[in-house]
């Protein structure tokens, strides 16, 4: 059974940094396209960035709202992802989850995904 498990949320004053982890369990992903997404309270989950898996490069993309302070790698012999969030604002609070898909490429479609994680809490006090 593919497991996702995100950890490093917490709670963070703007301008300060948080680095989110998620580790797949279950089967490996390098050849897979992984993403993070988010859910504010009250608001539809968005993408927030994507990185392709091994057969596309290390592709890597963003939302706008965090490009240029987030930034999504990953490390194949860990089976894990990261995003590093620097100068986080108060909007970028929300649940942030971690997810898989079948494929390589990277989209920002979050019904593109297939295996989703059960998220972590970031909030960011002004």
């Amino acid at each position: 059974q593919v497991q996702l498990a995100e950890s490093g949320g917490g709670l963070m004053q703007a301008g300060g940094s948080l680095r989110l982890s998620c580790t797949a369990s279950g089967r490996t992903f390098g050849n897979n396209a992984m993403g993070w997404f988010r859910q504010a309270p009250g608001k539809e989950r968005e993408f927030v960035a994507a990185i392709s898996g091994s057969f596309s490069g290390r592709t890597t993309s963003y939302s706008d709202s965090v490009k240029g302070r987030f930034t999504i790698s990953r490390d194949n012999a860990k089976n894990t992802v990261y995003l590093q969030m620097n100068s986080l604002k108060p909007e970028d609070t929300a649940v942030y989850y971690c997810a898989a898909r079948g494929g390589s490429f990277p989209y920002t479609d979050s019904e593109k995904y297939d295996y989703w994680g059960q998220g972590t809490q970031v909030t960011v006090s002004s």
